[in-house]
């Protein structure tokens, strides 16, 4: 296990003894069988001041989770691939209000769905173009293939967007041939836009998304163990994926097989894994592993509004610039998948807290972060000054979401000043 420095909760205004709810929450999923193991961080001021592995990485295997456990980090990917973006946005190679068609020409003669008849699709062309700041914030029109409510997820379905084999190009191109579910900036939907957001950033750069993660962000924050897979030097420390289910996908939908007893399935033994070879798609969206240890360096990169230990990724009007809510109100309430994101706006690649009243659990307007598909969150609260990471290995992540927002409040309750 690495050892990881903390401090005593009260030098940062964090008391203790409450801090201990938040040992009881995580030790407790794993004590009952929810999860087979959890990590939790929680850092103010730029001290750590709680950083615990509760449970098995590998229940079949028998070995412990730790803090430098490597987690498939899924969406948690998203925040990445819009800080790419944004230090090219900084070296003067965009503007975010510029149509993407400019620099991805594929999307050029891109069409929206507005309807159906007898026939097919009823298309028109869209009232004005997907901006890069469309594909940060998700109202480019575009979607993910597993939502049931438009044609045009059947359509991403067929098309096999992300099929094994296939490149970040070959499935940027295939999006751009596929009609859009709205006119970009009249909805927000969760999507592959952050994908081509990471095809934008290789375009634009001339490196690989892999290759500018690593020169550019990754070796400057230290963040050694954070990559597209898993280095053979690393893959003990891969953790085992599960769920309700031997097969769960999320184009299935959720629906909990008859002899479900609550106790989690393995879905991915480390050993077979995809993520122990590099993969032919590098999707900005969701393709990273990464531990605990690294993803704290990378969000507190943003608490200190784009520098940590001496190296300046972004400049902080950037910083303030992502975090800020991009979506019109007249979007809200936003939701995934039916799933509503109370209280939640949505900025540069990261969620935004936007009514803490609404959110229904203690924070701050402004606190900004993202979870992954396989239960792992982070936020980053810039008026406390503080950081909560919450990392497991279940799919899917809403099946649990009672618990994120458990550790929140948790986290919360525990501050004193």
């Amino acid at each position: 296990m690495s050892d990881v420095e903390t401090v005593a909760p009260e030098r940062v205004g964090i008391s203790a003894a409450r801090l201990n709810r938040v040992d009881r929450l995580l030790r407790g999923c794993v004590e009952d069988g929810r999860l087979v193991g959890t990590v939790g961080v929680v850092s103010r001021r730029g001290q750590v001041v709680y950083f615990q592995a509760h449970g098995l990485r590998d229940r079949e295997t028998h070995r412990a989770m730790t803090p430098d456990t490597v987690f498939r980090i899924y969406s948690m990917t998203k925040p990445v691939t819009a800080v790419a973006a944004l230090m090219l946005f900084e070296d003067g190679h965009f503007l975010l209000d510029e149509p993407v068609a400019q620099y991805l020409p594929e999307f050029e003669g891109v069409q929206v769905c507005v309807g159906t008849r007898h026939d097919g699709l009823v298309l028109e062309r869209p009232r004005r173009p997907m901006t890069i700041q469309d594909l940060m914030r998700h109202t480019a029109g575009l979607s993910y293939g597993w939502y049931q409510d438009t044609p045009v997820d059947e359509l991403y379905r067929q098309a096999r967007i992300s099929e094994p084999g296939i490149t970040l190009a070959e499935a940027v191109s295939r999006l751009a041939g596929l009609p859009l579910a709205h006119h970009p900036g009249e909805g927000w939907r969760y999507s592959y836009a952050t994908d081509v957001l990471g095809r934008l950033v290789e375009v634009v750069s001339g490196q690989s998304l892999a290759d500018f993660f690593q020169d550019h962000i990754f070796k400057p924050l230290g963040m050694v163990d954070t990559g597209f897979h898993v280095p053979p030097a690393a893959q003990e420390r891969l953790a085992a994926l599960y769920s309700f289910t031997e097969e769960f996908n999320l184009w299935g939908g959720l629906v909990l097989p008859p002899e479900f007893d609550g106790r989690p399935r393995l879905l991915e033994s480390p050993e077979r894994s995809p993520f122990l070879r590099p993969p032919s798609l590098l999707s900005g969206g969701g393709g990273l592993v990464s531990t605990p240890l690294d993803y704290l360096r990378f969000a507190q990169m943003l608490l200190n509004r784009g520098v940590l230990d001496g190296h300046r990724l972004l400049a902080p009007k950037t910083v303030e610039l992502m975090t800020l809510n991009h979506v019109p109100t007249s979007l809200f309430p936003l939701a995934i998948g039916g799933e509503p994101l109370a209280g939640y706006g949505y900025g540069l690649g990261v969620g935004v807290l936007v009514d803490t009243a609404a959110s229904a659990a203690p924070g701050s307007v402004g606190t900004h972060g993202w979870g992954g598909a396989a239960t792992t969150q982070y936020w980053v609260d810039p008026q406390e000054e503080l950081i909560g990471l919450f990392m497991a290995q279940f799919m899917p992540s809403f099946y649990y979401s009672d618990l994120r927002r458990r550790f929140r409040v948790a986290v919360y309750q525990a501050l004193m000043d």
